[in-house]
Parts: structure tokens; C-alpha cells; sequence
């Protein structure tokens, strides 16, 4: 079908459901929809997580089973998350993970073969099934590589060895041929990859799509079997911004080339890149009927630093930064942020060519220690979810703007659970 999100619900973890639950206040949102992460192979089969429990990825499945069941439409989506590249992450230490950089084979023996077996089971195939294919991965081919002034080794590496491709590809030929099944690939943010070729040493816009398409034809890969993609994944972009667009002139200048939030961007919201980079990878060779994600769970910075009109400041800074609802101190900043939100509740077919919000970082997980915390799970300190951090070039050397005392990344973060809920928008 067109949109898989169109006249069904969307499986509730009970899992998650349980934590926000136990959260004062919680219970209000405990009913939403949210991703299961994958995010090391022990997760198919299930492990002792403090997030995600006891449950594999069959016992989701049959629960998902349960569920669409119980429903009079008999329609029920099922959200995972595919994230376990070799190499995974490789400019974000916080969610490095198990697999080296060179560890491809493992990658599709060890983890996709067997998700694969798992989500083509028959008793499944009532489902609509949604894998979200390997977050933050592509884009880092773009933007962190040589030579660029923000290029990381570890990304540089992952360019030359070709392992992001040849495991997004695999994961996408492998699960696209079940008929029950819809993929959408990860395609990073506006705040990341929203600079088009104004300034064209600095164009990753197109450069990213372009990255995308080259996926197309490499192991089944084909445009069939790519459903869609996904913005803003475990991100705080916001959708809009209601008081303000990149082209208004403040000094006789547009904001676009004045003000050092945009910094050049062409965008300013998720909603218009989303729906600009789906006009742009239609031209790259994608399917014509393809459809955008976004994740709208903590994009929302309601509460009581909520900008409630437009500036009227003469300075393009002032003007900018009095009017933008996004409070983060930078766009490229991406862990536990201070003063966010939960954002539109899911829905699907909220905007044209927008298939659904979906909340596939669950509210409350964390996204990073603030400090080291050793671990078993192959996850690094680092330091953009340190609060007293002040930057680097690829945050335009900012504050990290992060929460202090966050657990590892996927763990349960209360501090943050409650702020999400207070400065929710919508509110609750």
C-alpha cells in the first residue's frame, strides 16, 4: 500500500509502556506508539537491558500479533529499529557499537540473517512491518570525511571500506523482499544535512542524496523495496518554526546569510526538508511514491521558554534567536538536550508526502552518559553529552547544552522523561 500507517494503529511496547507508566504523570503517554531498537545482535533474542528487558524480537512480534488482533480494523504497524552497522556511529562515541569497523560478514550472518528469518515468519505476515534502517549512518559519509573540516577518522575509514553501504544495502534487499514489510532508510536532519550547493563547497543536501542513491541496485536493493525515509530520528529539530523563515531580511539581509543559527541553511524545520529531500531523491532514482518519516518524539520545546510571536529585534542575531521555538544553543546538537519537549503525537498522513510522525526514539531513553561509565555494550563517553562541554567544529565549538547524571545511551532516563513531559508540545 501507499502509506502502511493509513487505517491501522502502531504497536505499543509494552516494555516501554511499563517505565512511562511508572513515571508520575506518565500514564498520559504510555498508550503512544514508539520504536524497538536493535541495536546489538543479543537484542534479537533478547537480553537483561534495563530498557528493553527480557524481550527478543519474536516476542515483540507475537505481542504486535496480539494487538492487531484485538483491533476491529485487524491493522496494526510494527516499528524496529535496524542499528548494529560495523563501525556504527563512527563521528558519535556515545553509540558506538559492538561490531568492528571491518566486521561485515558478522554484521549480515549474525544480525540481519537472523532478524530476516524472524520478520518472515508467516504467523507475522498480518502485520505491516516498519524496519527504520541503521540511524546516522550515511549522512557521516557525507559530512564527516575527508576533507571536509569536521571529517573523523573513524568516518573516513567507514568511506573506504564501503561498509555502510554494502550493510544498508544488504538490510534493505534482504528485508524488502518480504511482501508484509516496509522500508525507510535513515536520511539524518535539516540541522545536519539542510545546506544545498548557495555555497556549494559546503552543499551536503545533494551530496546526501546522492549518497542514498547509490544504494540502488546493490544487494536487491532495488527502489521496490525502499518504502521511504526517515528525518530527525532520536533528533530535536523542530517541525516548524510558526514566527520566522530563513529568507526574512532583517538589515536588509536575509536572516539566511546573517544570523549564525542558520548559518546558511536552506531550511528551517523538518517538515520542509522532509518534503525537500523526497522532491530531490525522486530525481536521484527513487520510486515516485516514496514517503517521509519524522520523528516528532522530543522535537515539540513547549514550556515556558516558548517564543509566543515574532521578534522585533534590528539585529539578525536577536531577531533570530527571540523568535526560534528550537532552543538547543546549536542545530548540531544531539544529546539529552536541555529544555526539550515531546513533540506532535504519532499520527500518519499529517503533512502531503509525509506518511506519518512516528516516535522511534523512546521518550525517556537516554542518548548518551554524561560521564564514562564502563559497560559491556560497546558504548564510548562522549563528551557532546557532557554539560560542561563547550564544543567542537562540527557543534561550532557551542555548549553541548546537554542534561547532567544521563545514564548510557538506551537507558532509562527519568530526569529527562519528566522535563520531556513539562515542556511537551502540544502539551499534555
Amino acid at each position: 500500500m501507499d502509506n502502511p500507517y493509513v487505517g491501522a494503529g502502531v504497536y505499543v511496547n509494552p516494555q516501554w509502556s511499563r517505565l512511562a507508566s511508572a513515571e508520575p504523570g506518565g500514564s498520559r503517554i504510555a498508550n503512544q506508539p514508539t520504536g524497538v531498537w536493535l541495536d546489538r545482535i543479543s537484542a534479537i533474542e533478547g537480553n537483561d537491558s534495563p530498557t528493553t528487558g527480557t524481550m527478543g524480537l519474536a516476542d515483540h512480534l507475537d505481542e504486535a500479533e496480539k494487538q492487531r488482533a484485538a483491533r476491529s480494523d485487524g491493522q496494526l504497524v510494527f516499528q524496529f529499529v535496524v542499528y548494529n552497522l560495523p563501525g556504527r556511529d563512527c563521528a558519535a562515541l556515545a553509540s558506538n557499537g559492538e561490531l568492528g569497523q571491518t566486521e561485515i560478514g558478522r554484521y549480515k550472518t549474525e544480525y540481519i540473517d537472523p532478524i530476516v528469518s524472524i520478520v518472515s515468519r508467516p504467523e507475522y505476515s498480518k502485520l505491516r512491518i516498519v524496519p527504520v534502517i541503521e540511524i546516522d549512518s550515511l549522512p557521516n559519509l557525507v559530512t564527516n570525511v575527508s576533507p571536509r573540516p569536521t571529517a573523523v577518522a573513524n568516518c573516513d575509514a567507514m568511506k573506504a571500506n564501503g561498509n555502510y553501504v554494502e550493510g544498508v544495502s544488504y538490510a534493505v534487499g534482504k528485508l524488502g523482499a518480504i511482501a508484509n514489510v516496509y522500508n525507510y532508510i535513515d536520511s539524518g536532519h535539516h540541522g545536519w544535512i539542510g545546506w544545498g550547493d548557495t555555497v556549494p563547497e559546503y552543499d551536503n543536501f545533494y551530496a546526501a542524496a546522492k549518497t542514498f542513491a547509490s544504494l540502488l541496485g546493490k544487494n536487491g536493493a532495488t527502489k521496490d523495496k525502499i518504502h521511504g525515509f526517515i528525518t530527525n530520528t532520536a533528533n530535536y529539530s523542530a517541525l516548524e518554526e510558526p514566527f520566522w523563515t530563513v529568507d526574512d531580511l532583517v538589515g536588509g539581509r536575509p536572516v539566511k546569510e546573517s544570523a549564525t543559527w542558520v548559518d546558511w541553511n536552506d531550511f528551517n524545520g523538518e517538515v520542509g526538508f522532509a518534503q525537500g529531500m523526497r522532491a530531490e531523491l525522486v530525481k536521484q532514482g527513487f520510486d515516485s511514491g516514496i514517503g517521509m518519516l519524522i520523528d516528532t518524539s522530543r522535537n515539540g520545546w513547549g514550556g515556558p521558554n516558548r517564543p509566543t510571536a515574532k521578534s522585533t529585534a534590528t539585529n539578525a542575531n536577536d531577531y533570530v534567536n527571540e523568535s526560534r521555538i528550537d532552543r538547543r544553543y546549536q542545530k548540531g546538537n544531539w544529546c539529552n538536550q536541555a529544555g526539550a519537549g515531546l513533540g506532535e503525537r504519532p499520527k500518519a498522513a499529517p503533512k502531503p508526502n509525509i506518511d506519518a510522525y512516528v516516535w522511534i526514539k523512546p521518550p525517556g531513553e537516554s542518548d548518551g552518559a554524561s560521564e564514562e561509565i564502563p559497560n559491556p555494550e560497546g558504548k564510548g563517553f562522549d563528551r557532546m553529552c557532557d554539560p560542561t562541554y563547550g564544543g567542537n567544529v562540527r557543534n561550532g565549538n557551542n555548549p553541548s547544552g546537554a542534561l547532567a547524571n544521563a545514564p548510557l545511551s538506551g537507558h532509562w532516563f527519568s530526569a529527562q522523561f519528566q522535563e520531556l513531559m513539562a515542556n511537551a508540545y502540544p502539551a499534555l
